[in-house]
């Protein structure tokens, strides 16, 4: 590997136990320890909701008729 290489993964890479540390730190500092267990409640519920709306995007997709050749009969004038 280059040193560009290990420039890069340096920068750019997944943050290890200590910077998720320092992160924490600063989101507490931040939000404050009261208003921390309802900011993650909040996190988590618009997770959730989200992961159900790509669902049921993918179900509705699927029980669509694959053909995009698909017209309506608004052209008989």
């Amino acid at each position: 590997m280059t040193l560009l290489t290990h420039i890069q993964l340096f920068m750019f890479g997944m943050p290890g136990p200590a910077e998720w540390l320092v992160i924490l730190v600063v989101i507490l500092l931040i939000v404050g320890p009261k208003k921390l267990p309802e900011l993650m409640r909040s996190l988590g519920k618009s997770i959730n909701s989200f992961k159900k709306g790509m669902k049921e995007s993918d179900d509705s997709e699927d029980s669509q008729p694959s053909s995009p050749d698909h017209k309506s009969n608004n052209s008989s004038k």
